[in-house]
């Protein structure tokens, strides 16, 4: 067998392997975000790590989506309805304000940037086989950095929060 037929048996050998490697791990189904389509959330999207939580990317099957491990532990959703001012817990992780949308203590956790148009939305699987939000909110902050945020909007602690200061009414003397 001369080498150019043997070399062609490889290559054709490599992509089959190749090929039957990603028909294992099939398209995670996302439905996209309303705003889906915005410009920034293609910025957002072409700048997503290839790896998050050291979890590698997978495919979607939706505009604006990405997801992480197999099986999927961390989906992401750019276009959401950005949200207003909330008194959910809001934390700042590497210039990025994130509002965490339920309990702490479920199983899968969703976060909403703030302060951002288009927001983006993360579900975070904790738990057995899961990943933490510490170590998925620092992966994801150079890519949600290209959607600006509004200089008004950010995460405040009770602490940034100032109460009206109360001046006490004198009492009426009596004379």
């Amino acid at each position: 067998m001369s080498h150019r037929p043997r070399r062609l048996l490889t290559v054709f050998a490599v992509g089959a392997a190749a090929l039957l490697l990603t028909a294992c791990t099939p398209t995670v189904a996302l439905d996209p975000a309303a705003g889906a389509n915005n410009p920034r959330c293609a910025d957002v999207i072409v700048h997503l790590p290839d790896t998050v939580a050291g979890k590698a990317k997978r495919e979607t099957n939706a505009q604006a989506t990405a997801a992480w491990g197999d099986p999927a532990v961390v989906l992401l959703r750019c276009g959401v309805t950005p949200i207003g001012p909330t008194t959910k817990p809001c934390i700042t992780v590497n210039g990025i304000d994130w509002v965490l949308e339920n309990n702490p203590i479920d199983t899968d956790l969703r976060y909403i940037t703030f302060g951002r148009v288009p927001a983006t939305e993360i579900v975070i699987a904790h738990g057995k086989g899961g990943v933490t939000d510490a170590s998925v909110l620092p992966d994801l902050a150079d890519a949600i950095s290209f959607i600006p945020q509004k200089k008004q909007q950010k995460c405040l602690s009770t602490a940034d929060v100032t109460s009206p200061t109360v001046t006490p009414t004198p009492l009426p003397s009596s004379k």
